[in-house]
């Protein structure tokens, strides 16, 4: 079963995290068409769009290469759940490292979202996405834990085997615009809802990077032998949401029962007493 990490995400708007196994971040509804941007089109209503992501850590420990202030190689990511490429929503992702870095701040434009480092300590990575136009003007701000050591293995650190920490999350895009489902309504990366009856797409606009060769597959990567798998985790996504839409509607039909009950019951009965 895929891995359930709360960790704190926060979003230069608002997000809501849902309560389930796996964490569910929910971002503010984007703002409708601002004067400067062109028009992403008409809103999809009460529905959403949903991207299942994997961001993380991969350490080596360099062994006779080590020396005081590099004893590791790792490499700090953002990936599809089944590692397919994530540049159809993100336009950038910002790594935000330790102060002791030069150029602590790593913007990366384009996939693999990623960037590899060596060092000795252990510290806190803040990690910044930004969407396209079409999909989200709100930022999403992550933070992951960077671990070198490993905690179950006593005795010297191998150089065959690295420490791995991931965490899965699944991103939220309420009410979505035409525009940004005709792009994604066929990409493997994306979870789309069912369109309505008489709701016809537009067609799909590029983006200003599709002219772009074609990049680099995550699925391709030279780390992929030591990814999570989370093959199962859409499954258990959607799952997760059909049982709280059903707990909703129970408590729902629960309430209406209860006002039914409470309007049908006769009056009770006033108590009377004689005096002699």
């Amino acid at each position: 079963m895929p891995n359930a990490a709360s960790l704190p995400a926060t979003t230069q708007g608002e997000a809501e995290a849902d309560d389930g196994a796996i964490q569910r971040l929910k971002l503010a509804k984007t703002t409708h068409d601002s004067d400067n941007k062109k028009p992403a089109g008409r809103r999809l209503k009460d529905a959403e769009v949903s991207v299942p992501i994997v961001y993380g850590t991969i350490a080596f420990y360099l062994g006779r290469k080590a020396s005081e202030s590099q004893s590791h190689k790792w490499t700090v990511y953002v990936r599809g759940a089944t590692n397919e490429d994530l540049s159809v929503v993100i336009k950038r992702v910002v790594f935000q490292l330790h102060p002791s870095f030069n150029n602590f701040t790593r913007v990366v434009d384009s996939p693999p979202f990623e960037l590899t480092e060596c060092g000795w300590g252990e510290f806190e990575i803040a990690i910044s996405l930004c969407f396209h136009a079409d999909v989200c003007d709100k930022q999403l701000d992550l933070y992951h834990h960077l671990k070198l050591y490993p905690e179950d293995e006593s005795g010297p650190q191998t150089t065959k085997k690295p420490v791995v920490v991931e965490s899965y999350n699944e991103i939220v895009f309420p009410e979505p615009s035409e525009n940004f489902l005709a792009r994604v309504q066929n990409h493997p990366a994306v979870i789309v809802p069912r369109l309505p009856a008489g709701f016809n797409l537009p067609t799909p606009v590029p983006f200003e990077d599709m002219n772009r060769k074609e990049r680099s597959d995550t699925k391709e990567h030279l780390l992929s032998q030591w990814f999570t798998n989370f093959s199962e985790a859409d499954e258990l996504l959607k799952l997760a949401a059909a049982r709280q839409q059903v707990q909703a509607h129970i408590i729902k039909l629960r309430r209406q029962l209860s006002a039914i009950d409470g309007a049908t019951q006769p009056p009770k009965a006033t108590a009377t007493y004689e005096y002699a």
